[in-house]
């Protein structure tokens, strides 16, 4: 561990349990479930179902998540809780309307998360389903207080929720943010989360509960239908890997774009890394030109396995990385044909639990507040997912209905010696990526605790062409916070645009936990929003 670094924040440690998520109330959660008896599967379905109602503008029951699991027996698997594009969501629909919206009824995908949700608890859970849905009912119900990350969240969505009354009602005041410290109560959202207590996941897809959401879709003009919420089902599929410095690194597999944090770190690794100085250029521009590389091949093979073949192997090989890591110039930014790097508003959480079982978990709704519609008086705001999805004829990830959008969403998981060492992440789109490599360098290379290396200055490198969302355009930008300014002048001359941007201003929101060989685990919290770690 650095001695020498300050942070924002206290490292929390504990030697039964951490939790550590983007909201108290969430992490607060999971905490009590694992005080509770529960396992760190159980206090993950706590955890996801309450940031859903806690932190509405990110996640929700309305969208999507993958569920990263390593088990104290040694088990591997991912949970994907991925919906498809609903059937009458067709390119040639979308294309003949002049493309895909942002927002609005024809931006909603089918969600995916309740499944995923259902199906962890099937698989690992140990307490009742119930108790699990009773603390996101409980927050829906009393209401949470609006946060500075929420009013800035709410203010920037204000047009888009008021567009849709049931959102404008619930998560505006008067059409404004909600005043900081103001309660934000979801009362129609308390007797669905009732309903998804009682009935489970069949009835939020198959039963009463699914025809009273598909009606209200139905009824704002979205393309998703009963028939779509019925196909619904996640998967289970085995976790992606590769050796590293030591380390063992897993990852979410495709839909999951997984892969490229995989290959960044893989094209690192032909390097020493240890000697450039962990806020240099070099290192600097060495990550930033990595990334750019991994991003050529994910814009080929970044898409829904069950549509098409991924060369996994070949891009997850030694040699491949060999590859890239000699087409980089230590002097000068590559100007490469890939697209950029979008923030989108996604949350990431993880838990470790007392027998040693690991949860690495993201979920998201895509955009702040999603599509901005809310489903009918189910209280279910609704994800903007079809933007991800692109209408180039030949793109790997054009518009299929059936099958599943190409997510930014990862969830990492490293492990030395065959046990857990680490689990973090971060929401950001295609800036996840990004931090989640540079968090890694940070803890894995230069020592420093979860708490360090999330306070730590970041940077993120976007190009043209390739924004999360359609159109997928974006610029030609490498954005540093103000603690890199040093390293500005040097990255200006290998020929990056640099942007520089305050203290803690730069994008995402990691969450992060280290499991020394003691058994303590160590919890850090990004101070960039409203995230929280806790342990005992």
């Amino acid at each position: 561990m650095h001695p020498a670094l300050r942070s924002h924040r206290p490292l929390i440690m504990g030697r039964r349990g951490a939790v550590a998520s983007n909201h108290p109330v969430a992490t607060q959660a999971g905490l009590d479930v694992l005080r509770a008896g529960g396992n760190a599967m159980d206090a993950a379905i706590a955890t996801s179902l309450t940031l859903g109602v806690a932190e509405p503008h990110m996640s929700g029951i309305g969208g999507d998540g993958f569920f990263h699991l390593c088990l104290a027996d040694g088990t591997a698997l991912c949970v994907n809780a991925t919906g498809a594009a609903p059937a009458a969501a067709t390119p040639e629909r979308y294309r003949a309307a002049g493309g895909i919206p942002i927002s609005g009824p024809l931006s909603v995908q089918t969600p995916g998360l309740v499944a995923g949700l259902a199906l962890l608890h099937a698989r690992h859970g140990s307490l009742p389903w119930a108790r699990l849905v009773a603390p996101a009912i409980e927050a829906a119900r009393e209401g949470f207080a609006a946060t500075h990350a929420y009013r800035h969240f709410s203010g920037e969505m204000r047009t888009r929720l008021r567009e849709d009354a049931g959102s404008a009602a619930r998560f505006l005041h008067g059409g404004e943010p909600p005043a900081l410290g103001a309660l934000v109560v979801q009362p129609e959202l308390v007797e669905t989360l009732e309903a998804l207590a009682r009935d489970g996941a069949e009835g939020f897809y198959r039963g009463a509960l699914a025809r009273r959401l598909a009606a209200g879709i139905e009824a704002a003009g979205g393309l998703v239908a009963a028939a779509d919420l019925a196909a619904c089902t996640a998967e289970v599929q085995a976790p992606i890997e590769i050796p590293w410095r030591g380390f063992t690194l897993r990852q979410t597999p495709p839909n999951s774009t997984g892969f490229t944090f995989l290959q960044m770190l893989r094209i690192l690794e032909r390097f020493e890394l240890d000697g450039l100085g962990r806020d240099s250029a070099a290192l600097i521009h060495l990550m930033v030109e990595a990334k750019k590389r991994a991003f050529l091949d994910r814009e080929t093979h970044g898409s829904d396995p069950r549509g098409a073949a991924i060369p996994l192997d070949r891009l997850l090989s030694a040699d491949h990385a060999m590859a890239h890591a000699a087409a980089i110039d230590f002097g000068r930014a590559a100007s490469l044909p890939v697209r950029d790097m979008a923030e989108s508003d996604t949350t990431y959480f993880c838990v470790v639990d007392a027998a040693g079982n690991v949860v690495s978990a993201i979920q998201s709704l895509n955009s702040a507040f999603g599509s901005g519609v809310t489903a009918g008086d189910t209280g279910v705001l609704l994800n903007n997912r079809m933007a991800y999805w692109h209408l180039s004829p030949g793109h790997a990830n054009l518009l299929r209905p059936g099958l599943r959008v190409r997510h930014t969403m990862n969830a990492p998981i490293v492990l030395r010696d065959g046990r857990p060492w680490a689990v973090f992440g971060t929401p950001g789109a295609d800036n996840q990526v990004q931090i989640n490599m540079q968090v890694l360098v940070a803890m894995a290379v230069f020592g420093l605790d979860p708490q360090q290396a999330v306070d730590a200055p970041r940077w993120t490198s976007s190009q043209p062409g390739q924004a999360a969302n359609y159109p997928h355009g974006g610029d030609a930008v490498l954005t540093l916070e103000q603690g890199l300014a040093d390293a500005a002048p040097a990255l200006t001359a290998m020929g990056h645009q640099v942007k520089l941007v305050p203290p803690l201003e730069g994008p995402c929101s990691v969450a992060a936990i280290r499991i020394l060989e003691n058994g303590v685990r160590m919890a850090g919290s990004d101070p960039r929003r409203d995230g929280w770690a806790a342990a005992y």
